[in-house]
């Protein structure tokens, strides 16, 4: 028995850029993410990654270049003996009013079905709001984290309706983030 965490990927696993990450050489791990990743893994979760690519939406690159930017992921989570069970994504663009681009529960909702589990408890750990709130679509736990966006997000945290986003516990990194669910050793949901 395993237990689920749900990663965002750009500010979170890797460094965000405002003109997008558009290829594998711009694909750069932010430090300590693998390591934390692999903490995760060999901690017994199972671990997954939903993420907004509207730069395909946009024209900006294509899936062939996010396969690679996967590609280059993988090969770095497989050099520390470790693996993701799942790549969840959303091509689109926010003009294409999608049900997957988060906050939209779509990717969430694949997720689920993917591992035929509700997803209540299961953490999210993301660095935008939108993140945040796709998961609580699921009733995630939702944990922010400074990189990326983090830092603007956080300062937004106080004016949310929602309770579970007002009282997120919000970490300087993954790393961080990875030592309080080690810690917690979070209730997450248990897959077969």
């Amino acid at each position: 028995m395993t237990k689920l965490v749900i990663l965002d990927r750009d500010g979170v696993i890797n460094e965000d850029s405002d003109a997008y990450v558009k290829t594998a050489e711009e694909w750069i791990p932010l430090p300590g993410s693998i390591e934390a990743i692999s903490r995760l893994y060999k901690a017994g979760y199972t671990v997954v990654v939903a993420t907004n690519q509207s730069g395909i939406g946009r024209g900006l690159f294509d899936l062939d270049d996010l396969e690679a930017m996967h590609a280059k992921l993988s090969d770095l989570l497989f050099n520390a003996d470790t693996q993701l069970s799942g790549i969840f994504y959303c091509p689109h663009s926010p003009d294409d009013n999608c049900n997957c681009r988060k906050p939209a529960p779509g990717l969430l909702d694949a997720i689920a079905d993917e591992f035929g589990i509700p997803l209540t408890g299961v953490p999210i750990v993301g660095d935008s709001l939108r993140d945040l709130q796709a998961g609580l679509s699921h009733q995630c736990t939702p944990i922010l984290v400074r990189t990326g966006k983090g830092e603007k997000t956080e300062a937004k945290l106080p004016d949310q309706q929602d309770p579970a986003l007002q009282q997120a516990p919000v970490f300087d990194d993954l790393s961080q983030a990875v030592d309080y669910l080690l810690a917690t050793n979070n209730n997450t949901e248990k897959l077969p």
